[in-house]
């Protein structure tokens, strides 16, 4: 069993909140002495006060540390710490790299990976949940089935600052808290924005719901947009909370509307209830939000997927799998989600 770990994770934001259980699997399955995770800036928050990582390791891949110069720095800081294993839930040939240039002798990840040839041990890789997928690294030492969900920790200060926002907003004994994430770095993933204005201001207006608005500060003036077509009161978090502060609103929510976005995991992290609009991707792929209790809403078009990710504009022209997803669908889902423990 390795004692000194590195898990290498330095894709998007959901992925890393997805990672977190082979985190805490690879803690106490391998009883890692030391476990460290490298990650890109953005995400290292997302770890913060995780009780199963020793050490978080921001690498600016896009920024700062960008070039292979950098990547070489890296990994001479990594070789310093004299890792026995790494486990590499990330394909991209970049993070196989890191490990072999830090000569980290033991190297587990997909088989698919596009540094597959410089990793020791290549795992298969099934067309199963991404939580169950990265758990999979766990089989070259033959641990026992592991179940384990996604899990975040927001610290005393965040909560803190999720319970003041809410009561500077009046909103925090409401009845009824919905949720919105309606942002994406890919366009086409996007619902549009006139509908979710629409549902925020039904919810508001027939269930007497207060509607918060999440997303980071690139989505402020989407998530600004969408309050000022509701001709309601809805919260905008989005620019205002980090994101271990957007877990703690969440977690307050009855339930989140979302795209197939990085907040619809961080909200099921967090126990909250998920409805996602899935349009140019497909929940095959493995990055439905995890658990039982969400709900998922698509299209059945012969053109869907267009992408494992999605992308700026439709192949097609039409957009079709996000615009034929209807406000009163939505509505139904989140209704059915907030009345199912009231």
């Amino acid at each position: 069993m390795p004692a000194n770990l590195l898990i290498i994770q330095t894709a998007f934001i959901g992925d890393v909140v997805l990672t977190t259980p082979l985190i805490r699997a690879a803690r106490e399955r391998l009883a890692a002495v030391r476990l460290a995770v490298l990650v890109r800036p953005d995400a290292a928050e997302l770890l913060r006060h995780n009780p199963c990582i020793d050490e978080i390791i921001p690498y600016d891949k896009h920024g700062k540390a960008r070039g292979f110069s950098s990547l070489l720095a890296l990994a001479r800081r990594l070789r310093q710490q004299s890792f026995d294993a790494a486990l590499i839930p990330h394909r991209s040939f970049r993070s196989a790299l890191i490990a072999w240039l830090a000569r980290i002798p033991y190297r587990v990840g997909f088989e698919t990976s596009a540094g597959r040839w410089l990793l020791t041990e290549r795992v298969p890789y099934r067309r199963v949940h991404e939580v169950e997928r990265n758990l999979d690294l766990l089989r070259p030492w033959e641990v026992d089935e592991v179940s384990c969900s996604p899990e975040l920790f927001p610290a005393e200060d965040d909560q803190a600052f999720a319970d003041e926002f809410l009561a500077a907003h009046g909103a925090e004994r409401s009845a009824v808290l919905i949720g919105i994430s309606p942002g994406s770095i890919w366009p086409t993933k996007r619902w549009l924005p006139e509908r979710f204005a629409e549902v925020a201001r039904r919810a508001e207006r027939e269930w007497n719901a207060r509607v918060l608005l999440f997303g980071g500060p690139e989505d402020a003036p989407l998530c600004r947009q969408i309050a000022e077509q509701t001709g309601g009161v809805p919260l905008i978090a989005a620019g205002r909370a980090t994101l271990l502060q957007s877990a703690a609103l969440v977690s307050r929510c009855d339930v989140l509307i979302s795209n197939d976005s990085a907040m619809a995991h961080i909200a099921a992290a967090m126990g909250t209830r998920v409805i996602a609009l899935f349009g140019p991707t497909v929940p095959a792929f493995g990055f439905a939000p995890y658990g039982v209790d969400h709900r998922i809403i698509e299209r059945s078009l012969p053109c869907r997927p267009c992408s494992r990710h999605g992308g700026k504009r439709c192949p097609i022209g039409t957009h079709e799998c996000m615009r034929g997803i209807e406000v009163e669908e939505v509505l139904q889902a989140a209704q059915r989600a907030v009345t199912s423990d009231k």
